[in-house]
């Protein structure tokens, strides 16, 4: 294999994946973190920004080229118009991920982390797909405390949208659990002997 090993890690809202995503880190891996880039895309790749105007209206960027939420909120409340928005994100998210990892040369692996890994359909792309699983509950819980602007009818709409956990974890090549009966650093650790070995 030429480059590192390609690992995909997603897992729903609550699940636990940043958590999951700092130990890799301090374990020297180094992450993509596919949500955050795209968010800076879509005010920094010329391209995705010319394209989301011409979908979407000169309206959708403030003058100082910062992106106009309230504009675009009508955008990000309505399926359909969401979907084009993300038919616009994922191939430039795409495009930055690949020159990203033409940079990693020393590396073993490296991770893409993504909420919508598999929806997107890039975890095919992927040599590898982790899933951070947490049962809803417990996601619910932890989602209260970490966005307390968030309420629970909001939560359980996004938990919605996503892929069902089951559905997930059926993809997966490998899955934490983070349910918090069992330890987490134990099986990255294993994880990250095996991912290791595979290159």
């Amino acid at each position: 294999m030429s480059g590192p090993l390609q690992v995909g890690i997603t897992g729903g809202i609550g699940s636990g994946k940043s958590l999951i995503c700092r130990i890799f880190g301090c374990l020297g891996i180094p992450l993509y973190d596919a949500d955050s880039r795209a968010k800076a895309l879509m005010t920094t790749d010329r391209i995705l920004v010319d394209q989301i105007k011409k979908e979407f209206g000169s309206l959708s960027y403030h003058a100082n080229g910062v992106l106009n939420k309230v504009h675009l909120r009508k955008v990000f409340g309505n399926p359909t118009e969401l979907k084009k928005l993300n038919a616009l994100v994922h191939p430039r998210v795409a495009h930055d991920y690949k020159i990203w990892v033409d940079k990693q040369k020393g590396s073993k692996y490296v991770m893409k982390e993504a909420a919508l890994l598999i929806e997107s359909g890039s975890a095919r792309e992927l040599d590898h797909l982790i899933v951070v699983s947490a049962p809803e509950h417990l996601r619910i819980q932890r989602v209260l405390k970490r966005d307390p602007h968030r309420n629970l009818i909001e939560i359980k709409n996004i938990i919605e949208s996503q892929l069902a956990e089951k559905e997930k974890v059926a993809q997966a090549d490998d899955v934490i659990i983070n349910d918090e009966s069992q330890l987490v650093i134990p099986q990255v650790l294993e994880l990250h002997e095996r991912l290791n070995s595979m290159n």
